[in-house]
């Protein structure tokens, strides 16, 4: 993008060496050129690329002042001399008609001095190559590039694989008259995901008011902008799953409810003005009533999880779970050997919601009772003829 316009340059533009790369992390060398193509020879008294990315909050208020914090500041000024004479002023002079690529590269930070490029409402985290074509007399013209930066976050990290866990109450009124509570317990087995995989929800709720409830859950992003001594923070909704309604007087439990990660930008927890974060939100939804609602902090990473550790995170999650505990999974039904299944008329008892019609596959079933009549008496008639009375005659 050339911010200057000139009337004699045909091409002014910053181009990457791996122009196809999606982001830069602390510590890579960023290496490009700087490609000038003028109409008519132009005379030019030096070329400077700089790199620099900042954090930069925008106050609502226009009369505001806005924030920045600087991460990354680099200068370079290129030598022309090796590809272009100098003139007895210590100007360059640009021939008409050839494209000249001046190289320059540069490292990135270290870790830990640098954080991810995001873009929001009212701030950004932005890096970007600027090369500035200096004329004698006249305006400096300029052109600039923006790069993606992301630090890597491994959600593997100890902290983040211990389980999470929380719960709340509230009491429900009518008219100022006590009409009995809602409680939720919840719990997830770590803190930290990335983007695809499920996170799996064990919760527990109550219901002892005379209202129907319904459970939810949500994954929330939190935006807070830190500008003039004040914190804005934005919320929104991502993804949402919800339950059954639970009647007066009664419970439900989640065990191993899931909800998927979406795409997202991994958390900003860096950065001095600009934070972003994620929770998991569980909530009650109550007519007539605020809901009620427990957050369990997420730290959406860039590393995914390896499974290594799991069974201690399993283990810790069983061991700080107190309102409940939840069974395991029961066995495969593919396991059981086929010459186990019950024989004989079978009588379904209750098919899937699908209201699929094939009683092998359609629901939950039973045997049928074998009903075994005894035979009939025997019984038998009198001659009344024979002269002995005795005699029986048997009937078949």
């Amino acid at each position: 993008m050339v911010l200057s316009p000139a009337k004699r340059l045909r091409l002014f533009r910053v181009v990457f060496s791996e122009p196809g790369r999606a982001f830069y992390s602390s510590g890579d060398k960023l290496s490009g050129s700087v490609q000038v193509e003028v109409e008519q020879p132009c005379r030019v008294a030096g070329l400077r690329v700089t790199a620099a990315g900042c954090a930069r909050v925008q106050p609502r208020k226009k009369r505001g002042r806005s924030q920045e914090v600087e991460y990354l500041k680099y200068d370079e000024d290129v030598r022309l001399e090796e590809a272009l004479s100098p003139d007895s002023d210590g100007c360059f002079l640009l021939p008409a008609g050839k494209t000249f690529s001046f190289q320059f590269g540069f490292e990135l930070p270290p870790p830990g001095c640098l954080v991810s490029s995001f873009r929001g409402k009212l701030g950004s985290v932005r890096y970007y190559v600027r090369a500035e074509l200096r004329r004698p007399s006249e305006h400096a013209l300029q052109c600039e590039k923006e790069f993606e930066v992301e630090e890597p976050l491994d959600v593997n990290r100890a902290d983040l694989l211990a389980p999470v866990a929380a719960s709340a109450q509230k009491k429900v009124t009518c008219m100022f008259i006590p009409d009995g509570q809602v409680s939720i317990s919840a719990q997830i087995d770590r803190k930290g995901f990335c983007e695809g995989e499920d996170i799996f929800i064990n919760a527990k709720f109550e219901n002892t008011c005379s209202r129907i409830v319904v459970p939810k859950a949500a994954i929330i992003a939190k935006h807070s902008y830190a500008v003039d001594g004040r914190t804005k923070v934005l919320r929104q909704k991502l993804s949402a799953v919800r339950g059954n309604h639970i009647i007066s007087g009664m419970c439900d439990m989640w065990q191993g409810r899931t909800i998927r990660v979406p795409k997202l930008k991994p958390s900003l927890l860096g950065c001095d003005i600009i934070q972003v974060d994620y929770a998991l939100m569980i909530y009650l939804h109550i007519p007539g009533s605020e809901k009620l609602t427990l957050e369990l902090p997420l730290v959406i990473g860039t590393i995914p999880f390896s499974g290594v550790g799991s069974r201690t995170s399993s283990m810790c999650s069983q061991a700080s779970s107190s309102w409940t505990s939840f069974p395991s999974a029961p066995p495969s039904y593919s396991n059981i050997h086929r010459d186990l299944r019950v024989d004989g008329p079978r009588t379904p008892l209750l098919h899937d919601y699908d209201g699929t019609e094939d009683e092998e596959e359609g629901g939950l079933i039973m045997r049928a009772p074998e009903l075994h009549c005894p035979p009939p008496p025997v019984y038998s008639e009198v001659d009344q003829n024979s002269e002995n009375s005795s005699q029986v005659v048997p009937i078949f």
